[in-house]
Order: C-alpha cells, then sequence, then structure tokens
C-alpha cells in the first residue's frame, strides 16, 4: 500500500512512487512540483514568497522560491534525478484578500509568487507543463508520480486532473 506524504507551508520533500505527495491551504502560496517521469521520483515545495532576499530573516529555505527550488533540485541530485529530465507543474498564488485601489500598481503576493516560479523555471530550463494559478480560491494538491498526474481540489470549485 502507498503512502501519502505530507508538506506542510514553507515546507518540502520528496516522493517516489508508489507513494504521493500533497500540500493543503494553497492561497497566495505556490505548490511547486519537480518529476522525472523516467524514475517516477518529484519534488514538492510549498512556497509562501517569492524572494529570500528581500527578507533579513530568512532560514527556512523551503519559504521562498529562489531557494525552495534550489533545494528540491539538490535533493532529487541525491536521488540520482538529472535536472535535465526535471519537468513542473504549479497551483496557487491566488489573490485571497482585496487589493486597494490605491495600491493597484503593486502586484498581489500570489502573482508574485507565481511569477518568481515561472522566472526561476526559466533559468534552470525546467519546462512548465501545467499550471492552476491565480483567481481568488485556495487550493489542496495531490501528485501521483506514478501518473505524473496533480490533483487540484478546490472548495466550491470541485477537482481537477493538470
Amino acid at each position: 500500500m502507498s503512502n501519502m506524504i505530507k508538506v506542510g507551508m514553507a515546507d518540502l520533500n520528496i516522493c517516489e512512487s508508489p507513494d504521493a505527495i500533497t500540500t493543503i491551504g494553497l492561497g497566495s502560496c505556490v505548490g511547486i512540483v519537480l518529476y522525472d517521469k523516467k524514475t517516477k521520483i518529484c519534488g514538492l515545495a510549498h512556497i509562501m514568497l517569492p524572494d529570500s532576499k528581500a527578507i533579513s530573516n530568512n532560514q527556512n529555505i523551503a519559504k521562498f522560491a529562489d531557494t525552495g527550488i534550489d533545494e528540491l533540485i539538490r535533493r532529487l541530485r541525491e536521488k540520482n534525478v538529472p535536472v535535465e529530465r526535471l519537468t513542473a507543474k504549479i497551483a496557487g498564488g491566488a489573490q485571497m484578500f482585496a487589493v486597494s485601489t490605491v495600491r493597484n500598481n503593486i502586484l498581489s503576493v500570489g502573482d508574485r509568487n507565481v511569477i518568481a516560479v515561472k522566472e526561476k523555471l526559466d533559468s534552470l530550463f525546467i519546462p512548465l507543463l501545467a499550471e492552476d494559478t491565480g483567481a481568488n480560491y485556495g487550493r489542496t494538491i495531490e501528485f501521483y508520480p506514478e501518473t505524473g498526474m496533480l490533483l487540484v481540489k478546490s472548495i466550491g470549485k470541485g477537482e481537477k486532473y493538470i
């Protein structure tokens, strides 16, 4: 029987088939899965903020898009997964609260998280295969390395595989 590995907020982990991996409570946070189809090994990070350099107390590397993705890759390399075979799927990055019109020129943290994740993936030449991002509702995700499918669950929106 397989296990469901849980990843908390500002956390990350890796997973091998037949196990699966999940994270809950993706509002403005972004869940990013890096996956190797050949070995059926993946990593999942629950990213809270876009950039570790903008925060003085940034010891939790899983919290940030830049350092969290680097740490996922490091852990996947320990399992002999080459970066060249990695693909990505992401979900989250919602705007959970109304933004004042006075600040309408400033992107929400959800938007900034999505942009930061995509920029980091681009810089590493990791293709983004699918995403379910933005809008104004939270998400829970489950990734199944056996099939490469990401299940996105949202209250009032149902479930879908990407």
